[in-house]
This record gives C-alpha cells, structure tokens and sequence, in this order.
C-alpha cells in the first residue's frame, strides 16, 4: 500500500479464506466484514466473484483470468493481420498501376 493512497491490497488467500467463512462456516457477512476490517460490500462482491467462478475468481492485480488473456491476445493478433492485409493491398495497388 503506498503511502497515503487509502487502497489496500487483499491477497487470494485472504478473499478466499474471507469468503469461507461466510459460505462454509456460516458467519454473518456483516459480522465477517468488521472482524476482517474490511467493508461489507467488498465482501459481498468478493463472494458474487467467488460464486460465479470458483476456480478463477481472484486472479490477482494486473492479471486477467486465461480466458480474458487469450481473447486479449487473439485481438492483438488479429489487429496484426489487418493491419498486415491493408498493407499488402496499399502494395498490390501500387505495383499493379500501369507503367507509362
């Protein structure tokens, strides 16, 4: 946490663990939230998270989940591409003027 920046940074194990206690022990979001010292909407949208994708629901800052990356990288290369079709056809255009 920088200084004076107000944001924290939860790890995956601490959103996990957070949203077990309320999914498998049962406790209270609002109970889990004040004991976790964090505030009870975070927790609710740590637990939709969890709930829509268990497997990949915090994959940490920066990251994205492996689906989200390849459409990521499938559009980069396909921006590639088209930028590579619109130069051959700029070349395919010049070379095919008649000579004079």
């Amino acid at each position: 946490m920088g200084i004076g920046s107000g944001r924290r940074i939860f790890t995956q194990e601490f959103k996990e663990d957070a949203v077990r206690l309320v999914t498998d022990r049962g406790v209270p979001v609002a109970h889990a939230a004040q004991d976790l010292g964090i505030h009870e909407n975070t927790l609710h949208k740590w637990i939709r998270q969890y709930k829509a994708d268990p497997d990949e629901a915090f994959p940490g800052k920066g990251r994205l989940k492996p689906k989200d990356e390849e459409l990521r990288r499938l559009q980069r290369e396909n921006d590639v591409l088209k930028e590579e079709r619109d130069i051959l056809k700029k070349a395919l255009g010049i070379f095919s003027k008649p000579r004079k």
